[in-house]
């Protein structure tokens, strides 16, 4: 098959990247990633507001891939994983780039486009409120959310949020999520 997880990767424009890992995302990963990424951001010398904020829509992006994501195709390369995902984090010319990879379903993906889009429609303001309205209405869901991973990630970064979907089979598609986050906002 031709499908290629790091091809997407070549597409993205140029970086500096300070982490990658594609494999299980499980709690001792989280933390692994956690803390290599804050140590790197201390070497960088990034102001406090910019650390924090990368911290942040760090453990949000690591939490959406460890109770979101979808088993693995039958046939793909790697089946010792029960939650595969990927992760690079990069440092650009005016922040930094924080990009997630999962499998979905299809049964999953359009509903996930239209909350991303939703999001990407909505000001500052109105993602503001939809972030409380969900604090405050909305139940823990069987994956163990509710619903607030991206709003929060919209919200603390001030950026919409850059999304692609690559079709794997008929069953799966490859779900990029590709976050700026900078010192503004």
């Amino acid at each position: 098959m031709s499908f290629n997880i790091e091809n997407y990767f070549s597409e993205q424009p140029d970086g500096n990247i300070i982490l990658f890992y594609k494999g299980n995302v499980d709690s001792d990963v989280i933390n692994s990633i956690l803390d290599t990424v804050e140590d790197k951001v201390v070497e960088e010398r990034e102001q406090a507001k910019l650390r924090k904020k990368i911290y942040n829509v760090l453990v949000e992006s690591l939490q959406n891939l460890y109770h979101h994501v979808d088993r693995v195709p039958e046939d793909f390369e790697d089946q010792t994983s029960d939650k595969y995902g990927v992760l690079v984090v990069k440092k650009v010319e005016n922040g930094y780039r924080i990009i997630t990879g999962n499998f979905v379903l299809g049964d999953n993906l359009e509903k996930l486009e239209e909350k991303i889009k939703r999001i990407n429609r909505s000001t500052q303001e109105e993602i503001r409120e939809l972030y409380k309205f969900i604090l405050n209405h909305q139940r823990i869901s069987a994956k163990g959310g509710g619903g607030l991973g991206l709003v929060d990630i919209a919200r603390k970064t001030g950026n919409k949020l850059d999304y692609r979907f690559i079709k794997y089979n008929d069953k799966f598609s490859f779900f990029f999520l590709n976050i700026l986050v900078t010192e503004e906002n």
